[in-house]
């Protein structure tokens, strides 16, 4: 028997960290409620160019042999006039993407597009580095920016340089829709999630006079508003982020245009899922760690510099859902020894409910908005809730390299080149691997099917079916880790094995 007071200090740990957790939550109520309140405000251009300007259109891409090509195509079909289009290719690949995109580009300039290939050996600053050193090169004075996967729609450049004839605006992004969405389980749960952040939390965002984010593609700049926020900087993993609150800081307006879809490609990996949720959590923490002190001490609203706070810290409460877990077992165990286990068996209930409630609407009016057969969308909520508490090891982890100030490179997310039907992974390369982390969600996955057990056996029957997500959500992550791992690996011994015996002298057979 431990002593009482550690007990009640567990239980009230345990209540204190869920609290905290049903906090973060109502931030998306406050969300939703932006959103609804300033639906019907559709941004529109304060004028129109009479002469189209410039644009320089910059594809950074690195070892993306399967979509170089589709990207290449769809920006030379962009409905703008080609005297007035500049395309880049910063290709700072390493394998056979280079004589793809090199070749790729020879065809388009043959065909009278102003197109050009760089291509850089030394990958300092990733990323920004690859689009800081394309913009050294430009003459133009707008810079569209399109990652490998994405296949913008004919009409995108006309559809938002028109706002710059506002000359405060610095920034017009579009919203991620995405073509091979019902691909998988997986990529169905990250559109959903994708939606509630490019469907809700952007619109309310922009038309609620807060702070947002440039995406990293699907946007087009004020190469001004570039600049004079500092440009291109690679001290942080989430360049866009950076730049976009370094801009805004400096008094630039940005516009965010729901209604303009740029379509692109969702990971059908897990690995490459994790890697990609890694690097934003952990980027966003960096850039929180970089430019608070900057947000709160600058003349700006109030409501922006918590919105600013919440917005670049959120990622945090990954290490609470960790803690979480660990202290669920221990304040059960707490109570029954403190004789409460009766009186407060519908406690866990109503604080997780507290907690899923703010995530069932946040993104069940991203889905409604959007419109659809958003129905069987809903269906896949529940999976939804589980892969996100499977995910806070990952992202947790990620949260604690970033305070600990522990430096990584940029690790890109690859993509396959996938279209609408069913994942088809089997053949391709860069995929993902999994990690010792893997073996510890599986683990989580074990201990919560106790955790499970022992509720029932409590007879807390209002918290089982909260708790039954977590071993759900843990054993999905690292089972479809493993297996998709596997599949890679027996891949890559597969095509050692053929290599061996081609390369086997013919008398040594």
């Amino acid at each position: 028997m431990t002593p009482a007071w550690l007990d009640i200090a567990v239980v009230a740990l345990y209540f204190t960290v869920l609290g905290g957790l049903c906090l973060c939550g109502m931030h998306r109520y406050t969300m939703v409620w932006l959103y609804w309140r300033n639906r019907k405000n559709t941004p529109k251009p304060k004028g129109t160019f009479a002469e189209l300007p410039r644009v320089t259109v910059q594809l950074p891409i690195f070892n993306e042999m399967y979509v170089c090509e589709r990207l290449i195509d769809a920006v030379c079909a962009l409905d703008y006039p080609r005297d007035r289009m500049e395309i880049q290719v910063l290709d700072d690949s390493t394998d056979e993407t280079v004589e793809i995109s090199r070749k790729k580009v020879a065809e388009m300039r043959a065909l009278g597009h102003d197109i050009t290939w760089i291509h850089r050996t030394d990958r300092t600053g990733y990323k920004a580095g690859a689009l800081a050193h394309g913009l050294r090169s430009s003459t133009a004075d707008f810079v569209a920016v399109f990652d490998a996967d994405f296949l913008p729609n004919p009409d995108f450049l006309k559809s938002t340089v028109h706002f710059f004839t506002d000359p405060g605006i610095g920034m017009v992004q579009a919203r991620w829709e995405h073509i091979n969405r019902d691909g998988s389980s997986l990529t169905q749960i990250q559109a959903i999630m994708l939606d509630g952040h490019f469907v809700v939390e952007h619109t309310a965002r922009h038309r609620g006079g807060r702070f947002f984010n440039f995406n990293g593609t699907a946007g087009i700049w004020r190469r001004r508003a570039i600049e004079d926020g500092g440009g291109w900087e690679h001290d942080t993993l989430t360049e866009d982020l950076d730049l976009s609150y370094r801009a805004q800081l400096r008094g630039w307006r940005f516009v965010y245009l729901k209604d303009l879809a740029s379509p692109s490609e969702l990971p059908a990996d897990i690995n490459a899922f994790k890697t990609q949720q890694h690097r934003w959590a952990k980027g966003g923490v960096q850039t929180a760690l970089k430019l608070l002190p900057s947000i709160w001490s600058a003349k700006i609203p109030w409501s922006v510099k918590f919105e600013a706070t919440h917005h670049l810290g959120n990622y945090a409460s990954f290490l609470g859902m960790v803690l979480m877990c660990l202290l669920i077992l221990p304040s059960m165990i707490a109570r029954r020894d403190l004789g409460w286990l009766q009186s407060m068996k519908w406690a866990d209930a109503i604080v997780f409910m507290g907690a899923f409630a703010s995530v069932l609407v946040f993104y069940g009016t991203s889905q409604i908005a959007l419109g659809g057969n958003w129905l069987r969308r809903f269906l896949m909520f529940p999976l939804m809730l589980a892969v996100g508490v499977g995910m806070c090891l990952n992202n947790a982890k990620a949260v604690l390299e970033a305070l600990m100030g522990h430096q990584t490179g940029f690790v890109r997310t690859p993509k396959h080149g996938l279209g609408a039907g069913a994942v088809q992974l089997a053949g391709k390369k860069y995929r993902g691997r999994s990690n010792v982390l893997a073996v510890v969600e599986f683990l989580f996955g074990i201990y919560f099917t106790c955790v499970c057990a022992i509720a029932a056996h409590f007879e807390m029957w209002g918290s089982l079916p909260f708790l039954a997500l977590f071993p759900i959500g843990f054993f999905y992550v690292s089972g479809l880790s493993f297996a998709q791992a596997f599949g890679a690996r027996k891949k890559n011994l597969t095509e050692t094995t053929v290599t061996a015996e081609k390369a086997e002298p013919a008398a040594a057979r």
